[in-house]
């Protein structure tokens, strides 16, 4: 019975096929890649490579067998993303996969703000689907500010719209633990996990440890949600884009990515990785 992993080549299913290769034989492993030539690396190490494309469900067709267990990594295309993932769960479901994880988001359907949005449709039409499943709701990565951190340092401020909202953010690596966990151990079917960081951080708490890794004088600058998104799409964001990261922090500020349940570290099995240790990495 093999463990499957779409998406295998991004950011989080390659930290995924790492956590399964330390857990179960290579040969039990196979990834759903886009590219065979970017996913090299994964069959240097065993893993089996089976190429489709989210866009293209055709593709999609045999890339699943009977009995597996499937991790659906969520797209990265914001507003293709309900027929990209439509498309995977009727390819997992007229295979007859035994398990199809999906990692979604904090706080599943009660989860308001726009990038919410299609997560809650793909869960529903995995539900609708009468697949046995596993929603692995992630919240945010503590990479989502990591690996921004230019222009923190450059101009000496963290600036966000959050107010004195906060963050129980983990590392990337955590959720690809956590994923590997429910794909290789039994009871988890029919679960929703809400996983999140142990701790939850403000923004100044974050210009904080910013300060102390990078020895410079950092604030945080609290503006506006129309100011936030001024100075975002200035810095060369798409305007859409930009509206939905100012409707991120409106979400943190009313307390919706600040949940901790304790999921994750009961599913890995050790203490989420704190943001500091996070920031101290990415400025080391």
């Amino acid at each position: 019975m093999s463990i499957v992993v779409t998406g295998a080549t991004g950011a989080l299913g390659r930290l995924v096929i790492d956590e399964l290769l330390a857990k179960v034989p290579a040969d039990r492993v196979a990834a759903v890649v886009r590219d065979k030539e970017k996913a090299a690396g994964l069959a240097a190490r065993g893993v089996e490579l089976r190429v489709a494309d989210y866009n293209d469900p055709a593709s999609l067709d045999g890339v699943f067998r009977s009995g597996e267990r499937v991790l659906l990594i969520s797209g990265s295309e914001v507003g293709r993303r309900v027929p990209q993932h439509t498309a995977v769960v009727g390819a997992a479901r007229a295979a007859g996969v035994a398990q199809l994880a999906y990692t979604g988001i904090l706080g599943g359907p009660d989860a308001d703000f726009q990038l919410a949005a299609e997560h809650k449709v793909t869960e529903q039409v995995i539900l609708d689907s009468g697949l046995a499943h596993t929603f692995l709701r992630n919240g945010w990565y503590n990479e989502n500010y990591t690996e921004n951190l230019a222009p923190v340092i450059e101009h000496g401020a963290v600036v966000a719209s959050a107010g004195d909202g906060r963050v129980a953010s983990a590392a990337r690596a955590d959720y690809a633990a956590a994923a590997a966990a429910v794909l290789v151990s039994d009871g988890h079917l029919g679960r929703a996990y809400e996983l999140s960081g142990d701790t939850a951080w403000s923004f100044a708490e974050y210009a904080a440890e910013v300060a102390q890794a990078s020895g410079k004088e950092i604030v945080h600058r609290d503006v506006p949600a129309a100011a936030h998104q001024e100075i975002l799409v200035g810095a060369g964001l798409p305007e859409a884009f930009a509206a939905i990261l100012v409707d991120v922090d409106a979400a943190i500020e009313r307390g919706l990515l600040a949940g901790t349940s304790g999921d994750l570290a009961r599913l890995t099995g050790r203490p989420s990785t704190p943001i500091g240790v996070s920031v101290a990495a990415a400025l080391a």
